[in-house]
């Protein structure tokens, strides 16, 4: 598996990451250690978790693999924070003793000293942005924290919190893109380059419909017919994705390539993608992933890939 570099920083990272929303939830300890083992034997580094995912359980769950068999010299972890949990649900909150309070948190969980990316999770509209770098800052400068960014910014406000930093920089920006999401291209993305950020994209296979696994019924054990997922994936399950994933299967077969493959080499060859984050439930799901890091697309395939999934673009981006 590649190795990436993150923006313009000295950050460089495998060009999958390993997801783990669903770990301590739908994916438990030993399919999760299966992840790992088989991530790890892929080459990857770099895992991807939050303060959020299960409750802090998928942090829990990480931290006794630490404990355990896999070495904190082999992994590379990006975790987030800025959600909290109340009464009513999650709220974002990106004030700088909430998002401290967090990493301690996380930190502890995890049985280590740092990360190696932290990210605010969300764009929080009521804490003051300088509130919320001097929170990067204490974690870089206490060693709590290697790199840092955001995650879910809108581009105005990526290009905001970029341009007020002065050290720490902001490394990464983390976004759902995929080719059946592709609204980031607007202005994110190009914030992004012109600000020396990587982009570390979510959900590359679309929430799972770019598998190709609902084309014509919704598998009994698949997210989309998950009491807590459905709602996630229902988005993607219209006329316009069902087109966009009938062009995906027609390029894979000329390819002999699986549907997620020629997927996730769509997004790793897009202009300034550091990484692509994968998760699956099982190891066996996430094996296809895997194989599929190094697939070069010809450039016509990722022409005509482009044409039929490219996002409505006008003004003021374009004229």
């Amino acid at each position: 598996m590649q190795r990436r570099r993150v923006g313009t920083s000295g950050l460089t990272v495998s060009s999958l990451a390993l997801g783990t929303m669903t770990w301590s939830r739908d994916t438990g300890p030993d399919e999760a250690g299966a992840q790992l083992d088989a991530f790890l034997n892929a080459g990857g580094t770099l895992l991807d978790t939050a303060a959020s995912y299960a409750g802090g359980g998928a942090e829990s769950l990480i931290g006794t693999m630490l404990g355990g068999t896999v070495s904190r010299r082999d992994v590379q972890i990006c975790t987030k924070a800025g959600i909290r949990r109340t009464a009513d649900g999650g709220l974002i909150d990106a004030s700088r003793d909430t998002l401290l309070d967090t990493l301690d948190a996380s930190l502890e969980r995890m049985g280590t000293d740092h990360v190696d990316l932290w990210l605010v999770h969300a764009y929080d509209p009521v804490a003051p942005v300088e509130e919320t770098l001097h929170a990067l800052e204490i974690a870089v400068n206490s060693g709590r924290a290697r790199y840092v960014g955001v995650s879910n910014y809108p581009g105005w406000a990526t290009a905001q919190i970029s341009a007020l930093a002065t050290r720490p920089t902001i490394t990464a920006t983390q976004v759902e893109y995929s080719l059946l999401q592709r609204g980031v291209e607007r202005e994110v993305l190009p914030a992004a380059d012109a600000l020396g950020m990587g982009a570390l994209a979510w959900s590359p296979l679309g929430r799972g419909v770019l598998t190709g696994k609902y084309r014509d019924a919704i598998p009994a054990d698949s997210r989309a017919a998950s009491e807590h997922l459905a709602g996630f994936v229902a988005p993607y399950l219209d006329d316009r994705s069902a087109g966009i994933v009938d062009a995906l299967t027609t390029a894979a077969e000329g390819l002999d390539e699986a549907p997620l493959a020629v997927a996730l080499a769509w997004v790793l060859g897009r202009p300034g993608v550091s990484a692509a984050i994968v998760g699956a439930r099982t190891a066996a799901q996430l094996s296809p992933s895997l194989t599929a890091a190094d697939l070069d697309l010809p450039p016509a395939i990722a022409e005509a890939l482009d044409e039929i999934s490219a996002p409505s673009i006008g003004y003021p981006e374009r004229r």
